[in-house]
């Protein structure tokens, strides 16, 4: 049975899910605070399946790009399960989880995905009509997502920047979501497709964090060694 979590966006979010179907989920919108919601949202989800910590075989976790708290606090968690339980975890990019359900929406159509990182930047990713990565996650200005966008033939946009993507470019486009992250069933449907590596879940941040841990505070010395 596969443990999906999502905390990359305002969703904390949680599925199990065996041999392709949902069990059980648990999604609350809270904004930020998912560390102390998290384990809750799990229980839920798991009640809901009628289901236990022991029928876990496997946890597939969100690792952004998104809310850099957020991914922390989903990757940490997904480690720790997996340790405690002695089962495979694996990452899914929320780029790649948001593309399965648009190609699922408009097969056959290339794809950009781009969500809003602030300070004027998105993240994006692009595929073509063949469902071939031709631009991989990055953090861009938009500029450079309304060229990748015109780079593609009559491309679906998705992502919560699609709006200011479309308003830059001009012209028509498809869109097939406004939203920062997936449904949790696009993680626990990529997770089971890929398999585990082997590998533990990393986060995928694309730029540093906003916040920077401090210097040294040194005082200083004195010319006259006082």
């Amino acid at each position: 049975m596969l443990l999906a979590i999502d905390t990359c966006a305002s969703l904390c979010a949680a599925s199990v899910s065996d041999d392709g179907a949902e069990l059980g989920r648990c999604v609350r919108d809270i904004g930020t605070g998912h560390a102390e919601q998290l384990m809750d949202v799990i229980a839920e989800a798991l009640s809901a399946a009628g289901r236990a910590y022991r029928d876990i075989t496997g946890i597939a976790v969100a690792v952004g790009p998104g809310s850099f708290t957020g991914i922390r606090v989903g990757v940490s968690t997904a480690r720790g399960l997996a340790l405690a339980l002695k089962v495979p975890s694996t990452g899914v990019g929320t780029l790649d989880a948001i593309a399965g359900e648009t190609q699922a929406l408009f097969p056959g159509r290339s794809l950009v995905v781009a969500i809003d990182a602030r300070r004027e930047e998105v993240y994006t990713a692009a595929w073509d009509a063949d469902g071939a990565l031709v631009a991989p996650p990055a953090v861009t200005g938009l500029d450079d997502a309304v060229a990748l966008t015109a780079s593609l033939v009559d491309p679906v946009l998705a992502g919560s920047a699609a709006p200011a993507l479309i308003a830059a470019a001009g012209g028509a486009h498809d869109v097939a979501s406004t939203l920062a992250t997936a449904d949790i069933a696009a993680y626990a449907r990529l997770a089971a497709r890929r398999g585990f590596s082997g590998e533990r879940p990393k986060p995928l941040y694309l730029r540093p964090p906003d916040a920077k841990p401090q210097a040294s505070f040194v005082l200083p010395r004195r010319e006259d060694g006082q």
